[in-house]
């Protein structure tokens, strides 16, 4: 089983920056793509971003140029860099792994972290 725990999210003024990791441990070994989700109130849980084991990488439309996904694998760990937030940002991020190179098909995921971006 993996345990993944998020750190880094908070209040954030619109234009702003925010960075998100989130630490994987247990049964580690299987993980191959790891990401990011999030869920607004009302609105469904939607793929924020992803990052293979290669460091192949995808993107939403609505984050593109503004967020960037990166893996540090010897410390089974992956980040979120968050520049240019808006308002529509405004989600609880979720930080999910799956053993299959598409985090489309999560097997694992973290408790989630509130991200509020003020205008």
């Amino acid at each position: 089983q993996v345990q993944l725990v998020e750190s880094g999210g908070g209040l954030v003024q619109a234009g702003g920056s925010l960075r998100l990791s989130c630490a994987a441990s247990g049964s580690i070994f299987g993980i191959n793509a790891m990401g990011w989700y999030r869920q607004a109130p009302g609105k469904q849980r939607e793929l924020v971003a992803g990052i293979t084991r290669g460091s192949s990488t995808n993107y939403a439309d609505s984050v593109k140029g503004r967020f960037t996904i990166s893996r540090a694998n010897a410390k089974n760990t992956v980040y979120l860099q968050m520049n240019n937030l808006k308002p529509e940002d405004t989600a609880v991020y979720y930080c999910a792994a799956s053993d299959f190179s598409s985090i489309a098909v999560v097997g694992s995921w973290g408790q989630g972290t509130q991200v509020t971006v003020s205008s």
